[in-house]
């Protein structure tokens, strides 16, 4: 079977599944903006694309993000017919459509079945919009009005689909009941062979020396340090922690770009902001404790998680983070926020501790009540695993799984 893969950012969310159809025999081909030179991966033949030479364009401010994903989309059309014209055919199509790329790929090879990768639909009311007062817009009654606008690429891509895939029952429901019964929810996995505890990892740190399981070490995960991930709550209820925790380490690990939400005013960085508001608060030695450790690879990610006492997960309701799922496989005692996509995998006290997003006291009371009790932090520890190897590893449960949701696309 041949199976093409578009992704902007290939593999992505494809990771484990391409490689594991191009082992079993099927001629698997991906295009993507990510590379700029044809190469194979696993298996898998990896074709490059550019998008076009444009000049600013004079759409409604709107429309901004629906001419982003049309110039995309177009621009993969053209990758795709020039393959086409080599006579290639696609029998399944999976894609990521959440940058466009796959919206006109049914108008060139319309007998291909063709699998989505959900991620989300917007919703303009709350917990979707509003959630953080703190970072509303000046107009709240326009907001609304641009974020219906940003689901047309979903609906354009609705019907040109024949299932869907998505990583939990949160992002699933998210999608309109006239595709929602489309969706499969399978996660994408988590190696819990690789993310496991590990009693005698240790992490080499600038600042702090080699730190193991032997020190107080809490840790904080984002892709990119911003609102979205509650990165303003805990660096406010910093101060406190480190004055009540004076042996504590505090590792926070994330880029200072933005993934999701609004771009910070001026030309300072979400991060450089909040550090800046509470640094004032904290005395130097206390400072000293507190490491930035950008984005790091990710032997060293998980040895980070390894040696975690204490890792604290805060998001709005929004789409659930891999590091969390990683966090609870590696056995860590995880302190969360109480929002919707966190309690589909954490069950409050018996597979981590959920705490108001906005509360940052009750977040440091409750790192400091799981800091004190070794036996509470071993049981969540445990518990937090064990879950995910039942429900979440990758070998024994979502790759079977997603492979068997391929099987279903092409027998109709």
């Amino acid at each position: 079977m041949k199976i093409l893969f578009i992704h902007q950012n290939f593999p992505g969310q494809f990771k484990h599944l391409a490689p594991a159809l191009a082992q079993r025999g099927h001629q698997c081909t991906a295009l993507t903006l990510r590379v700029k030179e044809a190469s194979n991966w696993r298996g898998v033949q990896i074709l490059p694309y550019s998008l076009p030479d444009r000049g600013r364009q004079n759409v409604h401010p709107w429309l901004v993000d629906l001419d982003s994903k049309v110039t995309r989309g177009e621009a993969c059309f053209q990758a795709a017919r020039k393959l086409s014209h080599k006579g290639y055919s696609p029998d399944l199509i999976l894609a990521h459509p959440g940058w466009g790329e796959s919206m006109f790929l049914r108008d060139l090879w319309p007998e291909a079945r063709i699998g989505l990768y959900c991620e989300l639909y917007h919703h303009a009311e709350w917990p979707h919009l509003g959630f953080d007062p703190e970072f509303e817009t000046a107009d709240t009654t326009v907001q609304p009005l641009r974020i219906r606008l940003k689901n047309l690429n979903n609906h354009l891509h609705f019907p040109t689909a024949h299932a869907g895939l998505s990583p939990t029952q949160f992002q699933a429901d998210t999608f309109p009941p006239e595709f929602r019964d489309n969706i499969t929810v399978i996660h994408d996995g988590i190696d819990t062979t690789t993310s496991c505890p590990d009693p005698i990892a240790t992490l080499e740190v600038e600042g702090a020396g080699r730190l193991s399981r032997s020190d107080e070490v809490i840790t904080f995960v984002n892709r990119n340090l911003e609102p979205y991930r509650g990165y303003h709550v805990f660096m406010r209820a910093l101060p406190r922690l480190l004055a009540e925790r004076p042996d504590a380490r505090i590792l926070i690990v994330g880029g200072d770009g933005v993934s999701y939400g609004a771009r910070p005013p001026g030309k300072r960085t979400w991060k450089q902001i909040f550090i800046d508001e509470v640094r004032g608060q904290i005395p130097e030695p206390d400072w000293n404790r507190v490491h930035f450790l950008g984005r790091i690879p990710y032997d060293k990610f998980t040895r980070l998680l390894q040696i975690s006492r204490v890792h604290v997960y805060l998001t709005y309701p929004f789409v659930l983070s891999w590091s969390l799922l990683e966090a609870m496989s590696c056995g860590a005692a995880i302190v969360a926020s109480d929002t919707t996509p966190v309690r589909e995998v954490i069950d409050d006290g018996k597979t981590g501790r959920l705490v108001d997003f906005f509360d940052g006291a009750g977040m440091v009371d409750t790192v400091c009540s799981l800091l004190d009790d070794a036996g509470a932090r071993a049981e969540l520890g445990a518990a937090a695993r064990k879950k995910m190897q039942a429900r979440y590893d990758l070998e024994t449960i979502c790759l079977p799984a997603q492979l068997q949701w391929v099987e279903r696309i092409m027998q109709g």
